[in-house]
């Protein structure tokens, strides 16, 4: 019985001190840099909208995953770039991702203090997307069923406004550092796609997620030693 009474007791303490948690949405834009089209950082030519859940370990940091869904098209007639101008082509693409890792705020973070919070953060960790594979021949779009997968690093800044007890408001800038160079077309894997690669084949492609969060906190609030 007493360890029974012991193991009890010990899960009772781990439950007070149970950190917050967030859930809630990502909207916005998304855009790419690659070979094809404008070369723009942050210029979204499709939307972008996913999911979003937090744990927050300490004022500082929070563990964070999420999962987003993203379309863009590389125009080269938009570029400011003559020669992509003179050569015309256009891609449309779409990325589905899952995103993992540590979202590290500037100043101290309290949600269960009363009174508004703003911090600006920083995100990173490790993405996985899903794509789709495409490739020119003789300047036309090839467009057929597969995906493709790849790995990137994701680098997002951005700021949270604590609205009231339960809201959280944000806005961010996402990029992701690919560590594919087909996500505008211009280098299709494989021994039959040789003669269809253009660009540089030595430079991997990014894709940019730019817009606005809205999370709803939940969770008991911990001790008051978690937070410091």
């Amino acid at each position: 019985m007493r360890k029974i009474a012991f193991v009890l007791f010990f899960l009772t303490v781990i439950g007070l001190r149970a950190q917050t948690y967030e859930v809630g949405v990502f909207a916005g834009g998304a855009n790419t840099i690659s070979d094809v089209g404008r070369t723009n950082f942050i210029l979204p030519s499709g939307i972008a909208f996913g999911g979003i859940f937090k744990w927050n370990k300490s004022k500082r940091y929070a563990w964070r995953g999420s999962v987003t869904y993203g379309k863009f098209t590389a125009d080269d007639n938009k570029s400011n770039i003559s020669s992509r101008r003179q050569r015309g082509y256009v891609v449309d693409n779409a990325v589905l991702e899952a995103s993992a890792g540590l979202e590290f705020n500037f100043v101290a973070y309290n949600l269960h203090k009363l009174g508004p919070a703003f911090t600006p953060y920083l995100y990173t960790g490790l993405t996985y997307f899903r794509y789709d594979f495409e490739y020119f021949n003789g300047g036309v779009l090839q467009e057929i069923s597969q995906k493709d997968g790849s790995f990137a690093i994701p680098m997002t800044v951005g700021f949270k406004y604590r609205i009231n007890q339960f809201l959280i408001f944000g806005a961010e800038i996402g990029a992701r550092y690919t560590f594919t160079d087909n996500l505008d077309a211009s280098n299709p894997v494989g021994s039959n796609f040789k003669d269809f690669r253009f660009g540089n084949v030595f430079s991997d492609d990014w894709y940019v997620f730019s817009g606005v969060t809205l999370t709803y906190t939940f969770g008991r609030k911990p001790c008051m030693d978690c937070f410091e």
